[in-house]
């Protein structure tokens, strides 16, 4: 006979995501490993949207088809880096029982709280504004229609998003893992195309000092950077997690940490995957060929087919960037409500949010699309990437801080090669902003 579920509790409305916190029974302690496991498999692939997102589509393709296969070993380093981080947002949930949001608000004054908000939020826009455009592209390479029209379609996936949710929390997170085998398949297919060298891939793998020196690769760079490591996927991560019902004795915290971790870790093995697929595709396909100019989601689908010389190529490339958009911006509206309440304490209705934050995001698209075409969009699609990267430091900082901080964490708290590697990792990522705005500047 099973063990029996943790018992569920009633969800507190201080909690983050009141109305599904510890709202997903798991096994109780002592109970199979793999059973348990399974409870907590979900956050982790929620977080791993954010990694794969129309934004990531849009500095990998440019990255490969400018440099071939050397930003590898960026979006390796990146996942690594995303591997540490999200690992500490979840341990700043399950064992200080914050997300990081609320810890912000209960840690910094009320200015800072503030700065901190606008910033994320920030962030968030830049986000949703790649999963408006990369929507409204597939939606023009599936179905013809026009790019302005198909961003003003976008509004739409606020009921998606609300009839998802009236099913339970699970079912979100089931619908997730399925457009994410979706688009693992699509690539899988795309590859098995490409036929890509399997040489040049292990020497991509190997970081080199131009991708510094050199200020176009280092703009992808810092791009691919932001696309991977997404600010607010620190502040879902770290309340989405507290949706599992765990034995909140020290123990059955240890175990769920534990859990949640090799969830995140699976999850975003899988985003590295689809990252590297999507660079190793256009360094394969284009610039190998010469096409060094390919910088546009659009002509990476038009060229696809002639190129591999497979007529399903472009197709299965267009169906991966629809389920990709709409993943994403499932996860960007959870992400939003969760830090305007965390910073806030304000509690918007969830239609409410989506709209606003969509709205925000509908409104520079369409300009930009009505203005200068594919070619704009293209541009604004790793603009967006490179502002989120801006943002990193604002969340990483902080996360970084409280994990290490034993008054929050008590035995939990981040100490040697970890507390160090998460430092190291805030140092890099600031160098590289400082060293992007240099340039720019």
């Amino acid at each position: 006979m099973p063990p029996p579920l943790a018992a569920e509790t009633t969800a507190d409305p201080r909690a983050s995501l009141a109305e599904v916190h510890r709202s997903v029974a798991v096994p109780a302690m002592g109970g199979p490993f793999w059973r348990r496991l399974g409870a907590f498999m979900g956050p982790g692939y929620l977080v791993a949207v954010g990694y794969m997102d129309p934004g990531n589509w849009a500095t990998d393709i440019a990255g490969g088809s400018a440099f071939g296969y050397t930003l590898l070993s960026v979006i390796l380093l990146s996942n690594l880096m995303a591997m540490v981080l999200q690992a500490l947002s979840a341990k700043l949930g399950i064992i200080g029982g914050l997300d990081l949001a609320q810890a912000c608000r209960a840690t910094y004054s009320r200015p800072v709280n503030l700065a901190l908000w606008v910033l994320c939020e920030l962030a968030i826009v830049a986000c949703d504004l790649a999963e408006v455009i990369g929507t409204a592209i597939a939606l023009q390479l599936l179905f013809g229609i026009p790019l302005v029209l198909g961003i003003v379609i976008t509004a739409i996936d606020v009921l998606l998003i609300l009839g998802l949710q009236r099913y339970g929390f699970r079912k979100l997170e089931a619908f997730i893992v399925a457009l994410l085998i979706v688009i693992a398949g699509c690539f899988a297919i795309e590859l098995a195309y490409a036929q890509p060298s399997l040489a040049a891939i292990a020497d991509g793998l190997i970081p080199r000092t131009e991708i510094v020196t050199n200020p176009g690769m280092l703009y992808i760079a810092i791009g691919i950077l932001g696309a991977t490591v997404m600010p607010h996927n620190l502040y879902l991560h770290s309340s989405i997690v507290q949706t599992r019902a765990f034995d909140p004795s020290p123990a059955g915290k240890r175990d769920a940490l534990k859990m949640a971790t090799i969830d995140s870790s699976v999850a975003l093995m899988l985003a590295l995957f689809i990252n590297g697929s999507i660079l190793i595709l256009a360094a394969a396909t284009f610039h190998t060929a010469g096409r060094t100019d390919v910088a546009e989601i659009q002509d990476a689908y038009h060229l696809l087919t002639p190129m591999l010389g497979a007529g399903i190529a472009s197709t299965v490339f267009a169906i991966a960037l629809l389920a990709s958009g709409q993943n994403s911006t499932i996860t960007g509206t959870l992400a939003g409500q969760i830090v305007m309440e965390g910073f806030l304490n304000l509690r918007l209705p969830m239609w409410l949010r989506r709209m606003v934050t969509r709205l925000i995001a509908i409104v520079p698209a369409a300009i930009v699309a009505g203005l200068y075409g594919e070619s704009g969009t293209a541009k604004l699609l790793v603009l967006s990437q490179v502002v989120l990267s801006l943002q990193l430091p604002f969340a990483m900082v902080p996360l970084v801080r409280f994990t290490s901080d034993p008054a929050k964490m008590g035995d939990h708290a981040n100490r040697g090669w970890l507390k160090y590697a998460a430092w190291a990792i805030c140092a890099v990522v600031i160098a590289l902003n400082v060293t992007l705005l240099y340039n720019f500047l």
